[in-house]
């Protein structure tokens, strides 16, 4: 066994995930759900033990479900007096989950409570600070349950997912990070979610060849015409040597997803031989990269 595998292997299979309100519960939830965990939220305790034997071997000899994340928190009614005994019924059919514990400090959830002016669940009536105080105290026996406590003050929205990502994920790189290129033509606009924009107007442009004009850039013609200028093989080795330099540190940061955007006038010859070199290079690099021409028809 690689030590990849065996780094795989040890991580927590199932995980729930509880805490104080507003401590980033839901963040967290979004990262286990990149990670490719089955997420439950607000789960009833009664459906505990039912929901825990999904990841044990069924019929055919392998779980319904490989990777669980639950979050349980003090919105479930039961939750302060059935939660410790519930982690012991699953502890007796070695179904153990990781449980992580979310906290932040009070002013910090004073903060975020007031930025989304949603009510804090245990708002007693007298006031915020009250409500979180309440709260705290009240999870003080659940917290002792915790295998990790996470305390989020410090953390943003990305930051909590690049520390969730790394210590779940089983790798340093994280996630795995989908690309997909979209060539376009400028004069039909922009598309829309692109995260990195290359333009190939400055290239060398068939559509003024008589011959090339009416082809697509896949053509061998075209393509032929444009590798026989300096300058676009040029453009497209910096292109490339900033992706390589760009898209590792974007999965670093736990990004599942990036669109880059290559664009010439018509979005019919050079965007989609630059575009098609790109995808090439990527893959070749170990990159999911997929490639769509927009405009390619027009």
């Amino acid at each position: 066994m690689s030590a990849d595998q065996k780094a795989e292997n040890d991580l927590p299979k199932f995980v729930i995930i509880t805490g104080l309100s507003g401590s980033g519960m839901s963040s967290a939830t979004d990262s286990f759900e990149d990670l490719g965990y089955f997420c439950v939220d607000n789960l009833p305790l009664s459906l505990l033990s039912t929901f825990a034997r999904l990841l044990q071997q069924g019929g055919d000899g392998n779980p319904a479900i490989k990777k669980a994340a639950l979050v349980i928190n003090i919105r479930e009614r039961q939750f302060l007096s059935d939660f410790e005994p519930e982690l012991q019924k699953l502890k007796k059919r070695s179904l153990a989950p990781f449980v992580v514990f979310f906290e932040a400090s009070d002013e910090v959830l004073q903060r975020r409570f007031s930025e989304t002016r949603r009510p804090h669940p245990a708002d007693n009536g007298k006031g915020l600070l009250s409500a979180i105080s309440a709260e705290r105290k009240a999870l003080k026996e659940i917290k002792k349950c915790a295998d990790l406590i996470i305390d989020t003050s410090d953390h943003t929205v990305h930051t909590l997912r690049h520390m969730l990502v790394h210590k779940f994920s089983g790798s340093e790189e994280g996630v795995p990070l989908k690309v997909e290129i979209v060539s376009f033509g400028h004069k039909y606009g922009t598309p829309r979610g692109i995260d990195l924009l290359f333009d190939v107007r400055h290239l060398p442009n068939p559509y003024f060849h008589k011959d090339l004009k009416h082809l697509a850039g896949e053509d061998p013609k075209i393509i032929r015409f444009l590798q026989d200028q300096p300058e676009v093989g040029e453009t497209i080795d910096r292109f490339n040597d900033l992706l390589m330099y760009l898209l590792p540190r974007y999965q670093r940061e736990g990004k599942s997803y990036l669109t880059i955007g290559v664009g010439c006038t018509g979005g019919r010859h050079r965007s989609v031989m630059v575009a098609n070199c790109i995808r090439k290079a990527l893959q070749k690099s170990g990159f999911d990269a997929s490639v769509t021409h927009r405009d390619i028809q027009k």
